[in-house]
């Protein structure tokens, strides 16, 4: 059963998201603030973490912050309409996807299940091993290497660079970047695509590969054609 770290210091919000993913065929793992989420996060076991970003003492983020700097553990966050820029920093330091306060629990789990399933990584017909130059995708490894160094990607993010290695001449829209990485029916701003690309080019600019993706002004974004074949 698929274990799912809530981290709120108000218990409305927790006993409302800890009902629904329950509600859900989901377990519950529950933590007050940062302090107890990160000794849940290394107890280990839990599947994604929904993380409040207004906590006190050790907020949302920084838990993100630290969670990424050993794991790829998908992250949810919880946000305030108002809080842009807690959004947008969210998914620049590592998370996966944000929910609007209020939300509807249909709403939560839609996005819990979205997250998941990039996660865990439903193949198909799909071709599990992509390549492009010096870059290497694996499917079912859910591994990206750039000259064999591993590139530790989100599970958006890896959805992002796996539908665009599929069709490495193609430009993506946003749109299409967004229905592959969330699936239909899921909602996000252009500003989310747009961090989780900075991201990857972040990612592997720091392994030395400066153009993994160019921005096609007034379409989208597509591989760099400096990757070569």
């Amino acid at each position: 059963m698929l274990r799912i770290l809530v981290v709120d210091d108000e218990p409305h919000i927790r006993d409302v998201i800890c009902f629904a993913i329950e509600r859900a065929g989901m377990t519950s793992v529950v933590a007050r603030n940062g302090a107890e989420a990160m000794m849940a996060f290394r107890r280990g076991n839990v599947d994604l973490a929904i993380l409040d970003i207004g906590m006190p003492e050790m907020d949302g983020l920084e838990v993100c912050r630290r969670i990424r700097t050993e794991s790829a553990l998908p992250v949810l966050f919880p946000s305030a309409r108002d809080d842009e820029i807690d959004r947008v920093v969210g998914l620049e330091i590592g998370g996966d996807d944000y929910v609007t306060k209020p939300f509807s629990p249909r709403e939560l789990i839609a996005r819990v299940k979205a997250i998941l399933k990039r996660a865990n990584g439903t193949a198909g017909e799909q071709q599990l091993h992509l390549t492009r130059g010096p870059i290497r995708l694996d499917r079912d490894s859910r591994s990206v290497t750039y000259d064999d160094l591993d590139v530790g990607l989100t599970a958006v993010e890896f959805a992002i660079l796996a539908t665009m290695l599929a069709r490495p001449n193609t430009v993506h829209t946003r749109e299409q970047l967004m229905a592959a990485a969330y699936g239909a029916g899921i909602h996000v701003a252009d500003r989310t695509i747009d961090s989780h690309v900075r991201n990857i080019r972040a990612k592997f600019s720091n392994l030395g590969c400066t153009t993994v993706i160019a921005t096609v002004h007034g379409v989208g974004f597509k591989l760099a054609p400096a990757l070569g074949t």
